[in-house]
């Protein structure tokens, strides 16, 4: 384990990224608990890289969601269907990480979904560079069914009651609304916790993660690759 302040952090995952070698773009998951830094890090991670004239591609699973009524077809604070119906998996392999994989073309749209107006979205499809960077952040990334999906892969790892407090920091009414506070607390406690322990109970994403980084210390994250990784030790 290792400990640095953000961006030798930062630093150190543009050098694991760098010592992955494909023949296709290199796709990247950033997986982890809601609110727990994963966009943050990717988005950082976006700058360094495209600093050294890496061609990134930046998307997130909220762009790969399902519509709102089969999403909560279970209810709304049910967490079989946070896990299971929320995201449309074979979407995100057809139209994003299939076509930037082994044998792909290159051409991909980078979201099936519109949060605006909560329908099915079909962006313009793009032709990636052969060596391009895709950061894709999101929960359930190293689910089953994507794990073989992905060149690397990083778990952002914070404590589930550290998450809930994250979530009403970024999440509290401009007044200070208990009701919002409330609402907050019990969609984590009853649909966004209880869906990740069921995806550690079943998928065990940390066994699968190249790296781990436990970021429950912003500025002082500490961060390890684990040891049967193919990365380079960084």
């Amino acid at each position: 384990m290792e400990q640095g302040t953000r961006g030798e952090l930062i630093s150190r995952l543009a050098e694991a990224v760098g010592s992955v070698t494909t023949a296709h773009p290199l796709r990247v998951a950033i997986d982890g608990p809601p609110a727990a830094g994963k966009t943050t890090l990717a988005d950082e991670l976006a700058v360094v890289l495209r600093a050294q004239d890496r061609d990134v591609i930046r998307t997130t699973i909220d762009d790969f969601l399902f519509p709102r009524a089969q999403r909560y077809r279970r209810g709304q604070y049910s967490a079989e269907g946070c896990y299971f119906d929320a995201h449309d998996r074979a979407a995100l392999c057809r139209v994003l990480l299939d076509p930037l994989g082994p044998g792909g073309d290159r051409r991909f749209q980078h979201a099936v979904y519109d949060s605006d107006t909560d329908t099915p979205s079909s962006p313009p499809v793009t032709t990636a560079l052969a060596d391009a960077v895709l950061l894709f952040d999101g929960v359930f990334l190293l689910r089953p069914e994507l794990i073989d999906r992905w060149d690397l892969r990083i778990f952002v790892s914070v404590p589930f009651e550290q998450t809930i407090d994250r979530a009403r920091d970024r999440g509290a009414a401009p007044a200070g609304s208990t009701a919002v506070t409330a609402e907050i607390e019990r969609s984590w406690r009853n649909r966004y916790i209880p869906s990740q322990q069921l995806y550690f109970a079943t998928a065990r994403p940390t066994d699968h993660a190249d790296i781990i980084v436990n970021n429950d210390q912003l500025q002082r994250p500490t961060w390890e690759v684990r040891p049967d990784s193919s990365i380079h030790r960084i």
